[in-house]
């Protein structure tokens, strides 16, 4: 079993230990030390990284996990002999954002149970950004904004926070925020001092004033419940200023204020959307004469019109299928769209005897494209490099010959 350093002192980064094992995991290499002050995830926490020196070497510890008994396995490039002493250094920088996240959780946790009865019932922390899952079926806005004050005015109070070692038996009188549930034995806690006490076995700020700051990003409903994303200390100043940078590039590019930009989005919203409406009434009749034009050069029975349009998308052309096929009876258009990705539509008036879905995949068998449809409606995509009008007219040619010669 190996002796947990950081169990009594978070902000302990080097310490000098002795190989007691060396194994293999998954193809990896793996040290397990008499003592250490790497932390390995566990509990939502996400664990160290750093160094081994010895010998005049020096190996990089990648990831630090647990193992069954209660040993510690330091994953490394190599192994190490057993009864090599090592000397042991945790990345700092790294360490003191986890420690960070970590006792602001406590904090913003505690502060969801005192206001409002809401426990925390899982704690994730990412690389960029920590949530924690409240077991509550909804959580306003003015909920979320009141915890996240009076979390942070726990931060300004600097409150102490201590770890203690507490048989279970005292623990569950304790009136602890969450007890373990298959705990045994002595557990320890991180007491904030009058505001939480929980069990815990991850590092912390020795005060609450070196969380630095608590920022609650958003809110989202999970399976569980409601889910919190968060961020605290150089993580929240960091955030807050690339939000802020984000915020004033798009407010330049719409030549307003940051705080007038949801109102300015809107309203460029509103002006797409009219845009839009006035678009699509355009090329309803942009089709609609198309489509004289084109049934009045039509002669037969039926009357199979094709035609590929280089320049037009598919949805114009589809548009163009649907007005040729219901302007008169007995018209089977057959057309495609060579902007973007090759489109074939194929459509009849209705009550003839084709079948446009079946044509479509016999065509796309033909051409090494897919696509199906209705007995009336049709469309299919050709691979791309196949947009050259000859290729196009040639597809097109080939599903003709199927009506012209009944």
């Amino acid at each position: 079993m190996t002796d947990r350093l950081y169990y009594h002192d978070s902000f302990l980064f080097d310490f000098d230990a002795r190989v007691v094992e060396t194994l293999e995991r998954h193809g990896r290499h793996a040290v397990v030390l008499d003592r250490t002050a790497f932390y390995p995830t566990s509990g939502g926490q996400v664990h160290d990284t750093g160094r081994l020196l010895f010998d005049g070497r020096e190996l990089a510890v990648t990831e630090v996990a647990d193992e069954e008994g209660g040993s510690i396995l330091h994953f490394v490039a190599e192994s190490a002999a057993v009864g090599t002493a090592v000397h042991g250094s945790v990345d700092v920088a790294r360490r003191r954002d986890h420690v960070q996240q970590h006792t602001g959780q406590h904090v913003l946790s505690a502060a969801f149970i005192r206001l409002f009865d809401m426990p925390t019932v899982s704690f994730h922390m990412g690389t960029e950004s920590c949530t924690i899952d409240l077991a509550t079926a909804s959580l306003s806005e003015e909920q979320l904004r009141q915890a996240e004050r009076v979390a942070n005015e726990v931060v300004l109070e600097d409150r102490p926070v201590a770890i203690r070692f507490v048989p279970l038996e005292e623990a569950r009188q304790l009136g602890l925020r969450k007890l373990p549930p298959k705990q045994t034995g002595e557990l320890r806690l991180i007491d904030i001092q009058d505001f939480d006490l929980c069990a815990c076995g991850g590092t912390h700020m020795r005060a609450t004033g070196q969380i630095g700051s608590i920022l609650v990003r958003k809110v989202e409903k999970v399976k569980q419940g409601v889910r919190v994303e968060f961020v605290c200390g150089l993580r929240a100043v960091a955030t807050a200023a690339r939000d802020y940078t984000t915020l004033s590039e798009a407010a330049g590019l719409l030549s307003t204020h940051i705080y007038e930009l949801p109102q300015q989005v809107r309203k460029s919203q509103e002006e797409a959307r009219a845009a839009g409406k006035a678009q699509q009434k355009l090329l309803e009749e942009l089709a609609e004469l198309q489509a004289e034009r084109m049934l009045a050069q039509a002669n037969g029975s039926p009357r199979v019109i094709t035609a590929v349009f280089s320049g037009r998308d598919a949805t114009f052309v589809k548009l163009l299928a649907q007005k040729l096929a219901a302007a008169q009876t007995g018209v089977v258009a057959l057309l495609a769209s060579g902007a973007g990705q090759p489109t074939l539509v194929f459509a009849q008036s209705p009550g003839q005897k084709w079948n446009m879905g079946q044509t479509m995949k016999e065509a796309m068998a033909q051409f090494g494209g897919r696509g199906g449809g209705t007995a009336d409606m049709a469309q299919g995509g050709l691979p791309a490099g196949s947009s050259d009008v000859h290729k196009l007219e040639e597809a097109l040619s080939h599903a003709a010959s199927k009506f012209l010669s009944e």
